[in-house]
């Protein structure tokens, strides 16, 4: 039946209403949004790892600028920086850290396996995924270390994934990875091309641009006056980071303690490494000499555990710097324990920042005793940083930003991360969205077709006079 001109042209008028109301601004001619903030989490190949710590290579892996573990077997990259289309689906993002793995240790102290993968990043563009990263290996035989930056490491089968329209954040998860010819190289040889590595999972926060604001002129700070001779102020902010022990951590949240840390006064959470901020002491930028407080506390508990860290101290002389903590356990508090020791060699300014990074830390005997004989004294702790503030202009590192969690993920985890499922028991990965252009034109049918027919009876009311009510 064909509709009255009028009812027709009052449907239309509607519709088109209707489309510039559901439909979201900007989403025909969406702009592309910045990725700043998330995580990916990858195993890389879990029986890669069995076999690194196994009794046949005998060795261990090392996380390097910030990267952390979670669950039972995976590598937590952090920081992501990148962009992303939703209109057309395309996505990168670039994480920071990096997993170093060693084993077959010689006799003069070298390792026959040794391999670093950092910077992993994720491009998918037109339905197809790549995950590269920064690679350094040792290849088997030769010993001839090779350093390849970007490289294609691994193919992402995104089949059943629909990239655009995604909001914030951006979640995929379990999505199943093939090593490439160019990683299966990189990767000294170990595993052929086509071998299935560990599923991808990661979660990105996504900004849309800024519109431009308009720029006042800059103020104008008074003036100091400064009395002749009298010292200039130091240490304007200053923070120590450290995550006491990675093994440590696993063990807390592990199957036997199954417990869990918590934070207060101040103290933050990197993933890989905790924040002590609000240092406040004494620091000599000529000497490089420090003796600071800091704020926060980290209180770890679990079966058969209750430990508190709490007022941090650290001080610095001689190139060399000693970690402490007010220590609780078993309800009874040490005072200013001295934990662990680390190298300061070069702690002077600059660019108005003195910093230590990433400095490998030996445990104390008193540092022993506070862990409760769990590790005796000289075994390696997690690094230290260290930074102190003297210029205006300084600012302390950031920590990693490991973005918001996902909300709304219809994501199903791969079968592709049990080496013996089939390949083809893979569930493809879906990526979290917060609208959908097909729903909303699906209730834009759905009020046209109502419309319609409301134009429809009043054009015929009209003709015949038929009540309306």
């Amino acid at each position: 039946m064909t509709l009255p001109r009028p009812a027709r042209a009052l449907a239309v008028t509607l519709f088109a209403t209707l489309l510039a109301t559901l439909v979201p601004a900007g989403t025909a001619h969406a702009e592309t949004r910045t990725v700043q903030g998330g995580r990916l989490d990858w195993g890389i190949k879990s029986s890669f790892q069995s076999y690194v710590t196994g009794p046949i290579a005998q060795g261990s892996y090392g996380l390097t600028r910030g990267a952390a573990t979670v669950g039972g077997s995976q590598f937590r990259f952090h920081s992501a920086q990148g962009s992303y289309d939703p209109a057309s689906g395309t996505f990168e993002a670039a994480f920071s850290g990096g997993v170093h793995f060693t084993g077959h240790r010689t006799a003069d102290g070298t390792y026959e396996l040794d391999l670093t993968i950092s910077r992993p990043r994720v491009l998918v563009q037109g339905g197809d995924g790549t995950l590269y990263a920064d690679m350094a290996s040792k290849a088997r035989g030769s010993g001839r270390t090779t350093v390849t930056a970007r490289v294609p490491l691994a193919t992402l089968d995104l089949r059943g994934v629909d990239m655009r329209g995604g909001g914030s954040p951006v979640s995929l998860s379990g999505v199943p990875a093939t090593l490439t010819a160019q990683g299966a190289t990189a990767f000294a040889g170990y595993y052929p091309a086509g071998t299935a590595l560990d599923p991808v999972s990661l979660t990105v926060d996504v900004r849309a641009p800024k519109k431009a604001a308009p720029t006042a002129p800059p103020a104008t700070e008074p003036s100091t006056a400064r009395s002749a001779g009298a010292p200039a102020p130091t240490v304007r902010a200053a923070a120590v980071d450290w995550g006491v022990r990675r093994t440590f951590r696993e063990y807390v949240t592990g199957a036997v303690s199954q417990g869990r840390w918590t934070l207060s006064g101040g103290a933050q959470d990197g993933g890989a490494l905790f924040r002590f901020p609000g240092g406040k002491g004494t620091y000599d930028p000529k000497r490089g000499t420090l003796d600071a407080a800091f704020a926060g506390s980290v209180r770890f508990t679990g079966a058969h555990l209750d430990l508190t860290l709490d007022r941090v101290t650290v001080k610095v002389s001689g190139g060399t710097g000693t970690l402490g903590a007010d220590v609780t356990s078993a309800g009874k508090t040490e005072k200013a324990v001295p934990l662990v020791t680390f190298a300061a060699r070069d702690f002077t300014p600059k660019n108005g920042l003195a910093a230590v990074t990433e400095a490998p830390a030996t445990l104390t005997e008193s540092g022993a005793k506070a862990f409760g004989g769990m590790y005796g004294a000289g075994a390696a702790m997690d690094p230290v940083s260290l930074a102190v503030t003297v210029g205006t202009e300084a600012r302390l590192p950031a920590l990693p930003d490991l973005g918001s969690d996902a909300t709304a993920s219809t994501a199903t985890p791969s079968a592709a991360a049990s080496e013996a499922a089939p390949r083809s028991s893979a569930t493809p990965a879906a990526i979290s969205t917060t609208s959908s252009i097909g729903t909303y034109l699906a209730i834009g049918a759905g009020v046209l077709v109502l419309t319609a027919l409301a134009a429809l009876t009043a054009v015929r009311r009209r003709r015949t006079g038929t009540p309306t009510h």
